[in-house]
């Protein structure tokens, strides 16, 4: 078998930056990659917010000019070597040494700088990769620049790409001066079978339409997307590159986390020994100010504040869900009005939900572990890594039948014993209502509901799996 040598290019990748899953799968990916024996690199853009302790062992490798359209930008490049994989950082302070990752004027300009380095700095950093995978719309524009500048040139002639999208809502629009002003690309890429959309340009549109192989998160997702509904105006540019376009479920890391040696978590506890599991439950309760009752249901949320997790759902019935003797703990931050929702219901129903509108990853492993349900009711979601999370910290999901939920979780049959959750399909406030009280009914047969959380916290949703079907698309470009 041949080694197969990857640069991994992504706008944020954990522990160095992190906003959402994206810095997830950029961090466990490229490990399980090179744990099946391939040299897998990994490159991101030097934040400001980056923490001290990995800058400080950072060594510079060298520094090059990129040109962004006709301005000449310096790039310094530094590396850091950690847990076996080599990260290279894109240094410049004008785009990048800034408070937080995003949201800035020129969106535009710091992506399109940051994708131009990742093919700069290859023959500076001696590493001529087979594939280079790009990730959502801040790589979208890698590939065209692969294919309109460099693929004449011996070095890069070989070089194939792989593209990620991790959610299609999310595209990097901008207005048509761009094009010249800031990628500078010939003209013959704006069209509508090109970077062109609405007479506008769209990052996440040249990365499907120029990369070799389109990935997403989950295979109803990649389904999901071809359609109107799913597929935020690109459904046409993804159908006929639906011979390309491949769904690979995103994993978790199985050893961080574990409920028998998390030490974020209040108490240990194993498939074999569970009692630790209603410990976290009581001390996530007196922590947030809950009643303190174990023989109650406490119904778990971790998610960004936005239309797509499912809110409205939520609000239209949060009155019912309330009335039942269970608790409601909510950790997240987001829209305004669904911010003061949650205000709201937490003054009307004191001791009974708890309301924590910020992030915070100690309290997220804290609720896995001490919740016993987990709500989901997502309008879309490309793959969703908490449906996950909770299953392994014996947590049992209620989600709706969309994207990476559909492909994780299977309704409970209780006459066969097969699957590992509840869910709705249609989208609808009183199906999810209906899958919550079922959940509920299940609680309390004690010998299903033990069941339910040994079956989950068993399952394999080790990055193994899908890094395996990766490297099978790796070596289909690679032609090995």
């Amino acid at each position: 078998m041949k080694k197969i040598k990857v640069l991994f290019a992504s706008s944020e990748v954990d522990p160095f930056a992190k906003t959402g899953g994206l810095a997830d799968v950029a961090s466990s990916l490229p490990k399980a990659l090179c744990k099946l024996g391939h040299d897998v690199r990994v490159v991101m853009p030097k934040y400001k917010d980056i923490p001290f302790q990995y800058v400080e062992k950072m060594q510079k490798v060298g520094e090059i000019g990129v040109y962004v359209s006709w301005r000449r930008q310096y790039c310094g490049i530094l590396k850091l070597e950690m847990d076996n994989i080599t990260y290279y950082f894109i240094d410049n302070e004008y785009y990048f040494k800034r408070d937080g990752y995003y949201g800035y004027y020129d969106e535009a300009e710091r992506f399109a700088f940051f994708s131009k380095a990742v093919l700069e700095i290859l023959p500076v950093i001696g590493f001529k990769p087979d594939i280079i995978h790009c990730n959502d719309w801040q790589t979208g524009v890698v590939s065209a620049f692969l294919n309109a500048w460099y693929k004449g040139l011996d070095f890069y002639k070989d070089i194939k790409t792989v593209f990620t999208i991790h959610n299609l809502k999310y595209q990097g629009i901008f207005p048509k001066e761009v094009f010249g002003e800031v990628l500078g690309l010939p003209w013959d890429y704006f069209h509508a079978d090109g970077i062109e959309f609405y007479d506008k340009v769209n990052y996440l549109k040249a990365g499907i339409v120029y990369s070799d192989i389109i990935t997403t998160v989950s295979k109803t997702y990649a389904e999901e997307i071809k359609t109107d509904f799913f597929g935020e105006n690109l459904n046409n540019v993804l159908r006929k590159r639906s011979n390309d376009l491949y769904g690979i479920l995103n994993g978790i890391d199985m050893e961080e986390n574990d409920p028998a040696v998390d030490n974020r978590i209040f108490a240990n506890y194993s498939v074999d020994n569970l009692e630790g599991k209603l410990t976290n439950k009581q001390m996530l309760q007196k922590s947030l100010g809950l009643q303190e009752r174990i023989d109650i249901p406490l119904i778990g949320i971790i998610s960004r504040l936005v239309a797509q997790k499912g809110f409205d759902l939520i609000d239209y019935v949060m009155d019912e869900i309330l009335k039942m003797d269970i608790q409601f703990v909510l950790l997240g931050a987001g829209e305004y009005r669904y911010e003061q929702m949650f205000r709201y219901y937490q003054e009307k129903y004191p001791g009974k939900i708890s309301v924590n509108l910020k992030y915070d990853a100690v309290l997220a492993q804290r609720i896995y572990a001490g919740a016993d349900m987990f709500l989901m009711p997502s309008l879309f979601e490309p793959c969703g890594l908490s449906q996950m999370f909770s299953l392994r910290y014996g947590t049992i999901p209620i989600v709706r039948e969309t994207g990476g939920l559909k492909d994780t979780i299977t309704p409970y049959n209780d006459i066969t014993h097969e699957g590992n959750g509840f869910t709705f399909s249609r989208y609808n406030a009183h199906d999810m209502l209906y899958a919550i009280k079922e959940a509920v009914h299940y609680y309390y047969h004690r010998s299903t509901w033990t069941y339910l959380m040994k079956k989950g916290m068993t399952t394999d949703f080790s990055w193994e799996k899908s890094a395996k079907e990766y490297l099978e698309l790796y070596e289909k470009l690679a032609g090995n």
